[in-house]
């Protein structure tokens, strides 16, 4: 592993430098499944001058890793020995990455990839391998495939809390993305999933990656101990601060011969298994520990599918906070025809037909109107409650900069419980930095007709504000106290300086936990 990772890093085996290698034309490509670009750009040299399709310049590495774990594609023994001069091709057989045939070509038995990312810690990047995509099989995916690192991997990891703690729980670990992305802020991750392959890949990633960064000392010193099962099973009688999970979420028909894809199926009916998770999860948690995922839910029968998440919340055998995010809602037919095409069944075949058909006939069954997409956040309470937020936020946010904005909110969120309003009337605000004010004025109107805060980093929110609570955001600068800036406000205004208390302060708690203003 020592020799594999050092060959990789000695190619310059990086995300940037393969957007650089193979343009931003066909990286955008490759991330909706099309390799063809991307392999047009890295063997361009070896096809010009006579080498075999799928060959590579041997004097090339980084073309003959990335064609081979990058794309998946054969490359030429001998272009694959000279890539990996200290782990050899012997090598990488007894990794069961490549198989080598008399014929020369290498083949590939899995992907390994570089993923760059950005944190509080800086810039860093993994090399995550798992199982060969649609594109590099050439045809539907096995149902034990275990899925590389995608959209939705890439959203929870940017979700991650900042904030540091001793023991997280990657529940459903598939390649170990996640379990990664928590060991940058925790002590020890225990990762868990049903797949042994999963586990097999989870294991692997780790290993590499410390030997990568030098984090442990050697590939012994592992951080993160996988446990095989389903849920919650593996770590009954545990307690973790943090629980992440990328759950097999994806509501798949239980009958009519659908495949049963591990990476995103979950074996319950509906959307059953994310309502496990939120229901039980809290059993795992410490008292504050958090849990965050990723989920579908169903609206049936009438009851809108935020309603229904809350239910599962009130279910939970120990007290919860809540916030629960949806970001997409999708109609039973595209759901569907998302799902079938995200397995490598093509539009217009009979095998596409009766897929649909059998999606089609399980939602109908239960009265699902649509699907809805989102993000999960819950936190094992200490005493009652105080956070039940369930809202839609459907309008393009910043890829960075979530996590740390959640970590920043339920901060302010708990240091506003213990402000009364007298208390926060002392407090002395400032506008974030990335917040603007628009103003919208009707044609020869002296005054805007709307007044919009506007946040540039976050969730990218967008505030209708009126007359008053503008002048009091634009009075923030840390100076004047709350109460001092209402009661100079009221006077202008001509106003009852109580009952503007009464009425602004509500929405400076809500400015505060969503990042408009900040406390001292």
């Amino acid at each position: 592993m020592a020799a594999l990772a050092g060959d990789l890093a000695a190619a310059g085996y990086t995300a940037e430098h393969l957007r650089e290698r193979w343009g931003a034309a066909a990286d955008g490509a490759l991330g909706r499944g099309h390799a063809l670009p991307a392999r047009r750009a890295l063997t361009a040299g070896a096809l010009a001058s006579g080498a075999p399709s799928s060959g590579a310049d041997a004097d090339d590495p980084l073309a003959v890793i990335a064609l081979l774990f990058g794309l998946g594609q054969p490359a030429p023994l001998d272009a694959v020995a000279s890539a990996f001069p200290r782990t050899g091709v012997g090598g990488l057989e007894n990794l069961n990455l490549i198989r080598s045939r008399a014929t020369g070509i290498v083949h590939p038995l899995v992907l390994l990839r570089p993923q760059s990312f950005i944190d509080d810690e800086g810039a860093g990047q993994w090399w995550i391998a798992s199982d060969l995509d649609e594109a590099a099989l050439g045809g539907a995916l096995p149902e034990d495939h275990v899925l590389g690192v995608g959209g939705a991997s890439l959203t929870l990891a940017g979700l991650q809390l900042t904030s540091p703690v001793a023991r997280v729980l990657d529940l459903g670990s598939g390649c170990g993305i996640q379990a990664l992305r928590a060991l940058r802020v925790a002590d020890r991750v225990v990762a868990t999933d049903r797949s042994e392959r999963a586990l097999a890949f989870t294991r692997f990633n780790d290993v590499l990656n410390t030997v990568l960064n030098n984090e442990a000392g050697s590939a012994s010193d592992a951080r993160i101990q996988t446990r095989a099962g389903d849920l919650f099973d593996p770590v009954r009688g545990d307690l973790f601060d943090r629980v992440v999970s990328n759950p097999p979420f994806v509501i798949t028909p239980r009958e009519g011969g659908v495949p049963a894809y591990e990476y995103r199926d979950g074996g319950r009916v509906g959307d059953a298994l994310v309502a496990e998770v939120v229901s039980g999860v809290g059993t795992v948690l410490v008292p504050g520990g958090t849990a965050q995922l990723l989920g579908n839910w169903e609206s049936r029968d009438g009851v809108d599918g935020l309603d229904r998440v809350r239910a599962w919340v009130a279910q939970s055998p120990v007290p919860m906070d809540a916030w629960v995010i949806e970001r997409e809602r999708m109609d039973p037919v595209s759901y569907a025809e998302l799902w079938i095409r995200d397995g490598g069944t093509v539009p217009g075949t009979p095998e596409y037909d009766r897929l649909l058909g059998a999606w089609l006939d399980d939602f109908a069954a239960r009265g699902v109107s649509a699907i809805g997409f989102g993000y999960v956040l819950l936190r094992r309470a200490v005493g009652t409650p105080t956070l039940a937020r369930y809202e839609r936020v459907t309008h393009a946010v910043p890829e960075s900069g979530l996590g740390e904005a959640l970590t920043r909110a339920l901060a302010a969120h708990d240091t506003l419980q213990n402000l009364d309003d007298r208390a926060l009337g002392t407090q002395a605000l400032v506008v974030a930095p990335d917040v603007t004010e628009a103003r919208h004025f009707l044609p020869g109107a002296d005054d805007p007709s709307v007044i919009e805060l506007r946040q540039g980093g976050g969730f990218a929110r967008t505030i209708a504000v009126d007359p008053a609570l503008a002048a009091l955001v634009g009075a923030c600068d840390g100076e004047l106290t709350v109460g001092q800036i209402i009661a100079a406000i009221a006077e202008l205004m001509d106003a009852d300086e109580q009952a503007l208390h009464a009425e602004l302060l509500p929405h400076v708690r809500a400015l505060v936990v969503d990042g408009f203003l900040a406390l001292p």
